[in-house]
C-alpha cells in the first residue's frame, strides 16, 4: 500500500510539472492546463498526508516517520498549498506580464 501511494504522489507531482511547463506555449497562456497543474500539486499533498498519517511510525520510511503526529501529517497539505500560492505568484507578477508583451 505505501508503495502505490508513493508511486501515485509521484505520478501527480509529474503531471503538476508537466501540466505548469505545459501552460505556456505557442498557442499563448493556457489557464485550464494552469489550474489543473495546481490541482495535481494540491493532490500530491493530500496523498503526501495520507502516507504520512498512515505509515509514521511504522518505520517504513524515515522522512514519514517525522510527520509522526495528525498536526505534522497536515503541513505536507500546507505545504502544498503554500508551494501553490508561491508560484502563482511568482506566475502572474514575473512570468504574465513579460509573456504577455512578448
Amino acid at each position: 500500500m505505501f508503495t502505490t501511494l508513493a508511486i501515485l504522489a509521484a505520478l501527480f507531482f509529474v503531471a503538476h510539472v508537466y501540466l505548469l511547463f505545459t501552460s505556456f506555449g505557442k498557442r499563448g497562456f493556457q489557464k485550464q492546463k494552469y489550474l489543473w497543474s495546481h490541482v495535481t500539486l494540491w493532490i500530491t499533498g493530500g496523498i503526501a498526508c495520507l502516507i504520512a498519517i498512515l505509515f509514521a511510525g511504522k518505520s517504513v520510511s524515515g522522512v514519514i516517520d517525522v510527520f509522526d503526529t495528525p498536526g505534522k501529517a497536515s503541513l505536507l497539505i500546507v505545504i502544498a498549498l503554500v508551494l501553490s500560492a508561491v508560484a502563482h505568484s511568482i506566475v502572474k507578477l514575473l512570468v504574465l506580464p513579460k509573456y504577455q508583451r512578448a
